[in-house]
């Protein structure tokens, strides 16, 4: 079955989750963090893409972004999953994929789900 595509529209924040695969630690230490977060950076600077806020949890991530060009998203999270995913594999010595398929994203269409994701509300 094809992927259905994503709705990604520029302007737009949206909460992105990726997994581990089978909920697998994906970041080891805190060198791991400081890594993703870099290349984090880096790929939203490129592909022109606020990020807002992140929670990195040893087995996924939650970030909070709004893409300000076409495709921002999918190639920020492609470019940093490829860079992340060689670095762990080779730290740590293991082979295979680390993220649990494709990120999961969604809109973010009101104030409240954006302060929820932002981690300020209540």
């Amino acid at each position: 079955m094809a992927r259905l595509p994503r709705i990604c529209p520029p302007g737009i924040p949206q909460h992105l989750i990726q997994r581990g695969n089978n909920r697998q630690t994906c970041f080891a230490d805190s060198t791991d963090f400081s890594a993703y977060a870099d290349w984090l950076y880096q790929a939203s600077q490129k592909y022109d893409v606020a990020v807002h806020a992140w929670v990195f949890m040893d087995n996924h991530v939650h970030l909070l972004a709004t893409p300000h060009a076409e495709n921002g998203v999918s190639r920020m999270m492609q470019t940093l999953g490829r860079r992340y995913v060689r670095y762990f594999n080779n730290t740590y010595d293991r082979t295979g994929t680390l993220w649990e398929g494709r990120f999961k994203s969604c809109l973010v269409d009101n104030e409240r789900y954006f302060m929820t994701c932002s981690n300020i509300s209540k």
